[in-house]
C-alpha cells in the first residue's frame, strides 16, 4: 500500500509520452540534466565567493578606503 507497482509506472510513462510526444522527451531530459548540473555548480561556488569577498574586504580595510554613497528616492508609481 502506498508504493507504485510496475503497472502504475507503465501507465504513467504512457500518459507522459502521449502528452509530450516522443520528440520532446529527449530535450526535456537534457534540459533537466543541465539544470541539475547548474544547480550543483552554483551550490559549490558560494564558498569561493565568500573567500573572495573576505579578501576584498580585508584589502579595503587595510587601505583605509572610504565609500561615498548618495541615496535617491525612487518614484514607485512609474
Amino acid at each position: 500500500m502506498g508504493g507504485l507497482s510496475w503497472v502504475h509506472w507503465l501507465v504513467f510513462l504512457l500518459v507522459v509520452t502521449m502528452v509530450f510526444g516522443t520528440k520532446k522527451l529527449p530535450s526535456i531530459g537534457s534540459d533537466l540534466a543541465r539544470a541539475i548540473k547548474g544547480f550543483k555548480d552554483v551550490m559549490a561556488e558560494p564558498e569561493k565567493g565568500k573567500e573572495q569577498d573576505a579578501q576584498q574586504l580585508a584589502s579595503e580595510r587595510q587601505s583605509g578606503a572610504t565609500v561615498d554613497v548618495k541615496a535617491e528616492k525612487v518614484d514607485e508609481k512609474a
